[in-house]
């Protein structure tokens, strides 16, 4: 899938106006969700999140999502069809974080968002019907670089972590990037607007762990939860994500990586348009119902 010739490309666009577009992208190609008990609006720390209640009885094994937008789009409401997935399907609460988002709050508001959140949760989610000896995290692109930011900062919280396309290493120094860094849907242009709204002016070292989870100490890595990992052939970001799940396999993480050989990043949210999204929504579902046993 590549964008349309001669339209202007998300990172030719005002933040608030390539915000509105990406929004209602996910909205339209999301498809029709699985069923939830309840969803619900609430503020955690200061942070706003979504809140999916599955079915039944609880309490209910936890799922933190972190939604994708290269840390300057997205939403929890953009992410509602994937939240909705992810409870209904692996029969988990699922707590999606609206972050603060760049350029406005730039690094590391995010990862101060969702650090604030995950102990929000493990203090308060019991009363709203949560399991917190049962949690995980997960997001796509951004949100896995978040999420295994998160996992490496809080060791022995989670029971699983799911990394869909993960930034990994924001020098991106793989042959993927320049390989698939032109005409689709994220390009190498599209990378360094989204890099440059994060961590200009912030004075971050691309290889702070807390930027780039790949240069996390050995040390760190051997606490990491058991990992899936989802990459796309055709993304600019597949190697690094694949590296990743070799250091973690190095570490001695239990990692199970998958590659969709024929898609292109963000494919996950589009289940409406490619068939193989729902494929890798049940893999990241069925991944979450092994860590619930």
């Amino acid at each position: 899938m590549t964008m349309q010739p001669g339209a202007p490309q998300l990172h030719e666009l005002p933040a608030a106006v390539a915000r509105a577009a990406m929004d209602g992208m996910w909205a339209d190609l999301g498809g029709e969700p699985a069923a939830v008990a309840r969803a619900e609006d609430a503020v955690a720390d200061g942070v706003p999140v979504k809140l999916y209640w599955p079915e039944g009885e609880g309490p209910h094994p936890v799922l933190i999502w972190i939604h994708g937008g290269g840390w300057v789009l997205g939403s929890a409401a953009a992410s509602d069809a994937t939240a909705r997935d992810l409870c209904g399907l692996a029969g988990n609460l699922v707590v999606s974080v609206d972050y603060r988002l760049a350029p406005e709050h730039p690094f590391p508001a995010a990862v101060e968002d969702v650090t604030a959140v995950a102990k929000w949760v493990s203090r308060e989610i019991g009363a709203l019907g949560g399991d917190t000896t049962r949690m995980a995290v997960g997001g796509d692109s951004a949100g896995a670089n978040l999420s295994a930011v998160l996992a490496n900062a809080l060791p022995g919280t989670f029971a699983q972590q799911v990394l869909v396309y993960p930034a990994t290493d924001l020098t991106h120094p793989f042959p993927s990037y320049h390989e698939n860094g032109e005409g689709l849907m994220l390009t190498k242009d599209a990378l360094a607007w989204f890099q440059g709204h994060y961590l200009d002016g912030t004075g971050a070292d691309l290889k702070d762990p807390r930027v780039s989870p790949l240069y996390a100490d050995a040390a760190t890595l051997t606490a990491a939860p058991p990992t899936l990992v989802i990459t796309a052939g055709y993304d600019p970001l597949r190697d690094e994500g694949e590296a990743y799940a070799q250091r973690l396999r190095e570490a001695g993480v239990a990692v199970e990586q998958v590659s969709y050989e024929g898609q292109i990043h963000g494919f996950f949210s589009m289940p409406a348009a490619i068939p193989e999204a729902r494929e890798a929504i049940e893999r990241v579902t069925s991944a979450l119902r092994r860590a619930w046993a």
